[in-house]
């Protein structure tokens, strides 16, 4: 297994940016594929985006595509969210996920490690 760890969540006015990361820890991330879920208050966690071990593949939800950027950096063993245009319906606990063999699926149940989550507030 691969243990996660969020941080770059914050308070930012709506246009504004933030760049999430993620970091692992244990076995060899490069094998990991790694996705980003958020989960607003009263709502059911849902995808954001994806990235495949290689990072040569990558999957977005409608709702950031051409906002949102993820990539990453296996020498690090880290994961960034790049967070552009932030509207206050972004606001949620942001969590990264990482599975052996998920591809760049969207399906959260593919996903076997999971950080503990970063809060992004979006502000008018």
């Amino acid at each position: 297994q691969v243990q996660l760890v969020e941080s770059g969540g914050g308070l930012v006015q709506a246009g504004g940016s933030l760049r999430l990361s993620c970091t692992a820890s244990g076995r060899t991330f490069s094998y990991y594929g790694i996705g980003w879920f958020r989960q607003a208050q009263g709502t059911e966690r849902e995808f954001v985006a994806a990235i495949s071990w290689s990072g040569g593949s990558s999957n977005y939800a409608n709702s950031v595509k051409g906002r949102f950027t993820i990539s990453r950096d296996n020498d690090k063993s880290t994961v960034y969210l790049q967070m552009n245009s932030l509207k206050p319906e972004d606001t949620a606990v942001y969590y990264c996920a990482a599975g052996l063999g998920t591809g760049i699926t969207t399906t959260l149940r593919r996903y076997d490690n999971w950080g503990q989550g970063t809060q992004v507030t979006v502000f008018s």
